[in-house]
């Protein structure tokens, strides 16, 4: 079995926005369906992992996109494990099309976590190792890791939403992409109709559960095209609120 594991994918058409392109949100939903492909085949996946009350949890998500593909496009996802530690390891993505276009690349940082106690748990003692055996160091990813994101503490709150069964995944939190989605939809369509998106981060600070009330914060980066967005949860009696994420988008002009 190879190294890198390629996956393929079609842009279906009502996983595509109003110009006809893939949303970002269906478009890291397949690349964290491959990691769960690669992983699993070789041995490591969620299959192995939860009978043994384990399992992998996203960290970071960076995506880097020149062009999204265009609706009944087919692609493939490429992915692969840069490296690995005790506690996280880093994977990398590329997202390609049949004719080799290359529309964009993604890196990402996962952790290893106790399903019932919710502790990390040392990626290096599942299988003794195995996951070492599947690191491929040498294979370029050139878009830059993520960074952190730096936010002022005294922003005000742009948007307070509610979370639904739709916003829970397999893990019983709310689903990294999900995030996402509601990131996005803090920018209007004409918004998208005039800038395309062309590269995204987020890092996970906490977790959020089914029912939580997610508050969102934006401040603007160097130009109005970058913007860093932070999302806390409410307390209980909704007087306290606490981070579970943050992101970046940057935008650039059509």
């Amino acid at each position: 079995m190879e190294k890198i594991g390629s996956y393929r994918f079609t842009a279906e058409p009502f996983h595509c926005d109003f110009s006809n392109r893939l949303f970002m949100g269906h478009l890291g939903n397949h690349m964290l369906n491959a990691a769960d492909f690669h992983a699993t085949e070789r041995g490591f996946g969620m299959d192995y992992l939860n009978p043994i009350h384990k399992t992998w949890v996203l960290s970071r998500l960076a995506i880097e996109i020149n062009e999204m593909p265009e609706q009944y496009a087919s692609f493939n996802v490429e992915t692969w494990v840069e490296s690995a530690m005790r506690y996280f390891t880093n994977r990398n993505f590329r997202v390609i099309g049949d004719s080799g276009k290359v529309y964009g690349y993604g890196r990402s940082v996962w952790a290893m976590i106790d399903t019932e106690t919710r502790q990390p748990q040392d990626i290096l003692a599942i299988r003794d190792g195995a996951i070492n055996d599947w690191i491929t160091a040498d294979v370029e990813c050139p878009i830059d890791k993520g960074s952190r994101v730096k936010m002022a503490h005294d922003l005000p709150v742009v948007r307070t939403i509610d979370t639904y069964y739709n916003d829970v995944d397999v893990n019983g939190h709310i689903n990294s992409v999900k995030y996402i989605e509601h990131v996005l939809d803090l920018f209007s369509i004409e918004w998208y109709k005039q800038y395309d998106l062309r590269r995204l981060e987020i890092a996970y600070v906490a977790e959020s559960h089914g029912g939580d009330r997610l508050t969102f914060r934006i401040q603007d980066g160097t130009d109005e095209l970058e913007k860093s967005i932070s999302i806390s949860k409410l307390t209980e009696n909704g007087s306290n609120s606490v981070e579970v994420c943050r992101c970046m988008v940057k935008f650039v002009k059509k």
